[in-house]
């Protein structure tokens, strides 16, 4: 794992609201929207392909892109970024009604990472402990899933949560609406990591990314 890099504070153009949200006014926000997936589930329905792996790797792409999404703070509580942060993903046992945390090095090759990833979902969806592959590494972000339900506000309430920068993720059940595919997503931010323009466009670069789904092509069988 490679150790996260320590951003220069003097020059860094956020350094007053790092400042402010971390320590004056620490608070976190949450926005929840429904994503257009019309697209994205039409490419999924002849595939092999599973949709949640899918839906996390999206995630992982766009959360890798930006510097203020794989923030984490060092020994000394100063802002750091990691190179690169890895998914996270909750498997759910329905015998004991409990899940898991699972998680899977990000590739930016989604075959590669697939093929990584999916197997987790059987390997581990009869796990009676918390995280069946022992800690998580310090670089990952989380993603939920609530299949069951479709929704229009989710919030979490860390207590004390101010040292953790990582977003925070939640997908809901797929919803129809006039002939569109609607995925709900909450994206849970602590405000020293990132402002309301940052979140937005993680949304948008999200929104573009699962409305042109070409990625999800599968190459010929071996």
């Amino acid at each position: 794992m490679d150790a996260p890099i320590p951003i220069d504070v003097d020059t860094w153009p956020r350094r007053q609201h790092f400042e402010h949200y971390r320590r004056l006014v620490p608070c976190a926000y949450s926005i929840t929207v429904e994503l257009d997936v019309t697209a994205f589930t039409e490419a999924l329905r002849p595939s092999r392909r599973k949709s949640y792996i899918a839906q996390v790797w999206a995630l992982a792409t766009v959360v890798n892109r930006h510097d203020e999404f794989r923030m984490c703070l060092t020994e000394s509580g100063d802002p750091a970024v990691w190179p690169v942060v890895h998914p996270a993903f909750t498997v759910f046992n329905p015998e004991r009604e409990t899940f898991a945390c699972v998680w899977a090095p990000y590739d930016p090759d989604f075959g590669a990472f697939h093929d990584v990833a999916a197997p987790l979902l059987a390997e581990h969806g009869r796990a009676t402990e918390f995280f069946p592959q022992g800690a998580p590494p310090d670089n990952r972000f989380d993603v939920s899933s609530l299949p069951w339900t479709s929704f229009t506000g989710f919030h979490l309430d860390i207590d004390d949560g101010w040292e953790h920068l990582a977003p925070i993720f939640t997908l809901g059940r797929y919803a129809e609406r006039d002939g569109r595919v609607l995925l709900p997503l909450a994206v849970q931010v602590h405000h020293a990591a990132a402002d309301g323009f940052h979140s937005a466009r993680l949304v948008n670069e999200l929104q573009a990314l699962l409305g042109d789904p070409t990625w999800l092509e599968e190459g010929p069988k071996p």
